[in-house]
């Protein structure tokens, strides 16, 4: 099948779907693909909130600046840093305006958070499931858009560029342009051709890539790799943040995560001796940013030969506890962790990725008509390590930017007719899927052991050699098997894991949340 749109999203989490939400009107129309469903996105799983300053009578947008820049170890782009804290205000308005509910008190005024590396209580939220709510009212939205069409279980294999016309693209080609994507339906087992006068990709997060991860089992990085194919720029990819506090339960995967704002709230992190152990690290003791942390915890477990540690909330107001953190309360009870009574057992996963497709301040990435939003994308904003709470809002502001530039480039843009369909003549249905599913457990193998919080220029080259020949390997797999998910997320898992090893190889310094044994670490006060 042929499709043919104004805009093409890819990725049905919070950018994507608020940008379509933002371009969906009378006479433009929007196809919207999700590789599962809409409800299944790594938005959802945010618990702790959305970072904005409301509060102007102890907050300002210079704290809030501040406060990304030192936790981004003075690597974000300060100009994308202004353009997000200074924009927030409004978006947070039009998230409300699209239904979310964020908690207020009983004078009205929002019930704000405060978590690590932020001076003041700045995260909006909506108990401890803040994404899932956020997630909810953009579907509800979406569906009533009569200028969206959503759709589900369908994988974009490729971007389309002029490669796929019989030229010659390299990465010194200064005008790959993007004519749409190669898609899978994955119910109808074929290959559809969506062509688009814009694309946007919103694929989301790398997570998938580590065995241990918060994040859903889908954030394969199909954005960043189809991207790197096409011969566009990706950066920062060694900016790998770890969540702390993820619920130390071996068997469960993804991790469940115990949001940070726990820690804001007052927990105190403890070693299986029950000891605190943050002062030795850093006079922000349990608030510290989160790099500081995550290396705190994991040095805690290596010295004792610990696998997890504890976080300690049993000094609260058990009645408060439950009410501010009801999921996590019900879910620690089912596996009969009384939060209120007992310590809770974490350490730390893959959470975020600090880089991505490079864009601009519109939201554009280094190919022509094609915008990169969300977590698959590098605006500068979180530089060498991401500030709590800065990327839902992170992911509405740019979604607004690309918005508005996209459709004043509109008018004086045409869909390409002459792109040619999928071509999977001479291939089979792999049969073989023990390939593929021992595959993906040796790449995440690869990355955890190797390139995980602490690194070192052995562990990368060990990593470099053990990945290089599943890259053969899968390569060769792919050429001649018909399109499926499977063998797809593992080829762009493998890319992944490349560009993370490769530009962690090329930072010759510890410097925010990469680590490396051999060069010292600093901090650039």
């Amino acid at each position: 099948m042929r499709y043919e749109y104004d805009y093409l999203v890819i990725g049905s989490g919070i950018a994507g779907m608020s940008f379509a939400l933002k371009v969906a009107r009378e006479g433009v129309r929007v196809a919207l693909v999700c590789k599962t469903t809409l409800e299944e996105a790594n938005t959802a799983l945010a618990q702790g909130g959305v970072a904005s300053v409301t509060n102007l009578e102890v907050d300002d947008f210079d704290k809030h600046i501040h406060d990304t820049m030192v936790a981004g170890d003075w690597l974000s782009d300060p100009k994308a840093v202004e353009q997000v804290v200074k924009n927030a205000p409004g978006q947070i308005r039009q998230l409300v305006q699209w239904g979310v509910d964020f908690d207020r008190k009983e004078n009205g005024d929002f019930d704000l958070h405060r978590e690590g590396g932020h001076s003041e209580f700045r995260i909006l939220h909506h108990a401890d499931n803040t994404g899932f709510e956020i997630q909810e009212s953009l579907i509800r939205a979406v569906k009533a858009s009569p200028y969206i069409d959503v759709y589900e279980n369908h994988f974009a294999i490729e971007i389309i560029t002029q490669h796929h016309l019989g030229k010659i693209v390299t990465r010194r080609t200064p005008d790959i342009t993007c004519y749409g994507a190669y898609v899978l339906d994955i119910e109808g087992h074929k290959v559809d051709t969506f062509l688009a006068k814009i694309t946007v990709m919103a694929t989301g997060g790398v997570g998938a890539v580590y065995l241990t991860t918060t994040n859903p089992l889908i954030a394969t990085g199909d954005g960043i790799a189809m991207v790197y194919r096409a011969k566009g720029t990706v950066s920062d990819m060694e900016f790998i943040q770890f969540h702390p506090t993820a619920l130390f339960h071996p068997g469960d995967r993804p991790s469940f995560l115990i949001t940070e704002a726990m820690r804001g709230y007052g927990a105190v992190l403890r070693n299986l001796k029950g000891e605190e152990f943050m002062h030795k690290y850093d006079p922000r003791l349990s608030l510290a940013p989160r790099d500081i942390v995550a290396r705190a915890i994991d040095s805690e477990m290596k010295l004792y030969g610990d696998d997890h540690v504890y976080l300690d909330v049993t000094h609260k107001d058990p009645e408060e506890t439950k009410k501010h953190f009801p999921n996590i309360y019900r879910k620690c009870l089912s596996l009969g962790i009384d939060i209120t009574k007992d310590y809770i057992p974490v350490a730390p996963a893959a959470h975020y990725l600090c880089g991505g497709i490079r864009v601009d301040l519109n939201g554009e990435s280094s190919i022509r008509r094609l915008y990169a939003l969300g977590e698959c994308s590098c605006t500068g904003l979180h530089g060498g390590n991401r500030l709590a709470s800065n990327s839902l809002i992170e992911a509405v502001v740019y979604a607004d930017a690309a918005s508005r530039h996209a459709a004043s480039e509109l008018p004086s843009l045409a869909i390409r007719t002459d792109v040619p369909d999928w071509n999977d003549e001479g291939t089979a249905h792999n049969e073989e899927m023990v390939l593929i599913t021992q595959s993906i457990r040796e790449v995440n193998q690869i990355m955890g052991y190797y390139v995980g919080i602490v690194r070192s220029n052995l562990r990368l080259d060990r990593a470099w050699n053990r990945l290089d020949i599943l890259y053969e390997e899968t390569e060769r797999l792919f050429k001649c098997s018909k399109a499926s998910r499977e063998i797809c997320e593992l080829r762009n898992m493998i890319n992944v894991g490349y560009l993370i090893m490769r530009q962690a190889k090329e930072r010759r310094e510890s410097r925010g949340l990469h680590y490396t044994i051999d060069y010292p670490p600093t901090r650039h006060e």
